[in-house]
């Protein structure tokens, strides 16, 4: 594939994405008897989105932290350090209840989105970074994702961390190894459908979210307003650190507008499913993670575009 088929796929990835996860969304929500048959399917589908992006990893990914130790090191620091200090701000803030303040604890807990990758792309940031970024970030996972929120939800209700770890390592961990084994076992034939992973990645994330709305469906129209103010402003504030702390140590500004990227966007299906999965009693847990999924797409692609012109002027380097 040329270079300009290339931008080409990606633009158009990044506009549709989007649209296709609002429009899943959307029918969930009008249709949630028909929906809630996609809701035994919650953890399998976040599964196979991770085995998608095990598809798309190279020892080469896994070797690069140790050739740009600073730059995964901002990147991871961010994600499991200033996220989750960003969302109990937010909750205390907001004076968001319980069940969406477990939610949102989530949320910012949660290692690096998937589509971030694509994003990073048409940003003209290091798509290599990003996916290693978001590599570390995700094996980290089941370590840190349980440990945080046991600190700062553990005020709200009882968590069972081991559990979640296990939750974790089964749908998110497993799932990547297998996909980066399989890669290694056939190239070739991986190769031949990695054009496709992206859009087969997004319908699956589609079909998580609609799997999700059902569930939340009464908390969406009690609750959707202050729910979308924190995780703008969540989304908002990854990104600003993310970027400004990349550029703070010396980083050039592609890899500052990489960490920008890995920061912002947190994989919120994980954070949903943990939600949906762990705290049935207050079902409102998934939502956070339900509209960030909605949000971070659109303004994960306004960002891209953003960047990518400011790059081709030449208002910032390449």
């Amino acid at each position: 594939m040329s270079k300009r088929s290339e931008d080409r796929s990606a633009l158009i990835a990044v506009s549709v994405f989007p649209a296709v996860i609002v429009a899943g969304a959307v029918w969930a929500y009008l249709f949630p008897a028909t929906a809630s048959h996609l809701t035994p399917y919650i953890s399998p589908g976040l599964g196979f989105i991770m085995f998608t992006m095990g598809l798309t990893l190279t020892l080469a990914d896994f070797k690069r932290v140790a050739e740009r130790p600073l730059a995964v090191l901002i990147g991871v620091a961010a994600q499991y350090v200033i996220m989750p200090l960003v969302a109990i701000a937010l909750v205390k803030i907001l004076g968001l209840p319980q069940g969406l303040a477990i939610g949102f604890i989530l949320l910012g807990c949660a290692p690096g989105g998937t589509a971030s990758n694509v994003v990073a792309y048409l940003a003209k940031a290091d798509v290599a970074l990003s996916v290693t970024l978001t590599t570390v970030s995700t094996l980290l996972a089941p370590i840190f994702t349980p440990l945080l929120v046991q600190w700062l939800a553990g005020t709200f209700t009882d968590i069972d961390g081991g559990a979640m770890a296990l939750s974790i390592l089964k749908t998110v961990v497993i799932p990547v190894v297998g996909g980066v084994v399989l890669r290694l076992l056939i190239p070739k034939a991986v190769d031949r459908v990695l054009p496709v992973l992206p859009w087969i990645s997004t319908l699956g994330i589609s079909a998580v979210v609609a799997a999700l709305i059902p569930g939340s469906a009464d908390a969406i129209a009690s609750a959707v307003g202050v729910v979308l103010v924190a995780v703008i402003l969540h989304n908002l504030a990854g990104l600003l650190i993310g970027y400004w702390a990349a550029r703070a140590t010396g980083c050039s500004p592609r890899v500052a507008r990489t960490v920008c990227i890995e920061v912002g966007m947190q994989n919120s299906g994980l954070a949903a499913t943990l939600g949906k999965t762990h705290f049935a009693a207050t079902p409102e847990s998934a939502l956070p993670g339900v509209i960030f999924s909605v949000w971070h797409n659109v303004s994960g692609s306004l960002l891209s575009l953003y960047f990518r012109r400011r790059v081709q002027s030449g208002a910032v380097a390449k």
